[in-house]
């Protein structure tokens, strides 16, 4: 693989001073986005400050044993006992998913999901195995021991619409952006050209374990080692730079903005091959796809 493609700080979306007058331990990126770091992952919080009870949205969910943490930051954000109109998954995987099935049940909450993503919510199909063999570092070799078997949030599953609005997010599209996931989705808003791509594209090396810890700016593809379609990993990131968004804010690693990100996210794109695509890995030769149900696995694999 080619090297990664640097960001500075100057392209951050963090700004130290908004934090310091803060207390919920998100970081506020818009009026009405944060989001917060709970280990490896991120979660993000849309709605402003004291929105209250149903007029915030929470995408994505984290690892398992961080609901305290996602509770309590909505809590000092939204008020005391506030709780979402919807929880939005960009995708299933274990680090995404792991208060899901409690925060849902707690809040009363619909979770909302891409049909092709519903088995792996719903409890009918395990996820592809990780691969280790894509190399890059610990995390990647650790894939094949991560988490695969499905949650499952019952009644409360809802399909995306087919319109692309997002329910109780007005102004926001959602985008189907498959590859590292089938049923992979990111968000858009157009108004002020923010995007949230869960792990579409990953603004940190998600692969080695130093580079996770030291949370360094770089310019990533979709982590390697639960990829499973790298042609439709390709076409995503290619649709996602087309939109030229000024904010955007990843799964793994620091939100970013401004021209050296859209340059840093383009260069992504236009060398994809070299950059994002590992020189050997399982689904490079056999892809798991949806249409011929390689992606879905028994449960209790």
């Amino acid at each position: 693989m080619a090297t990664q493609i640097p960001l500075s700080e100057d392209s951050s979306a963090i700004d130290p001073a908004l934090d310091a007058l803060r207390n919920d331990h998100t970081h506020e990126i818009a009026p009405d986005i944060a989001y917060r770091r709970l280990g490896i992952v991120n979660v993000v919080f849309w709605g402003p400050p004291r929105a209250g009870d149903r007029e915030w949205m929470l995408i994505d969910t984290g690892l398992i044993g961080t609901k305290g943490f996602i509770r309590s930051a909505a809590a000092e954000r939204f008020g005391r006992d506030s709780r979402p109109a919807a929880i939005v998954m960009t995708h299933g995987h274990f680090d995404h998913v792991g208060a899901l099935e409690h925060l849902a049940e707690e809040w009363d909450a619909p979770v909302y999901a891409h049909p092709l993503e519903h088995p792996y919510l719903n409890g009918r199909a395990a996820y592809p195995p990780g691969d280790p063999s894509v190399g890059g570092g610990a995390m990647a070799a650790l894939a094949r021991f991560y988490p695969r078997k499905p949650v499952d949030v019952g009644s409360r599953l809802r399909a995306l619409p087919e319109d692309g609005s997002v329910p109780g997010m007005p102004g926001w599209r959602w985008v189907h952006t498959p590859g590292h996931s089938v049923g992979h989705v990111s968000f858009w808003r157009e108004q002020d050209r923010s995007m949230i791509v869960g792990d579409a594209f990953v603004t940190t090396g998600q692969e080695s374990a130093y580079a996770v810890a030291v949370q360094r700016a770089e310019m990533h593809g979709p982590p390697m080692y639960f990829t499973v379609e790298w042609d439709k990993a390709k076409d995503s990131v290619a649709r996602l730079a087309a939109l030229e968004p000024e904010l955007v804010i990843t799964g793994h690693g620091e939100p970013m903005k401004g021209a050296e990100m859209r340059a840093a996210l383009h260069r992504l794109a236009g060398e994809f091959g070299s950059i994002a695509i590992p020189r050997q890995g399982i689904y490079l030769e056999k892809p798991a796809r949806a249409e011929d149900r390689s992606a879905y696995r028994a449960p209790e694999e």
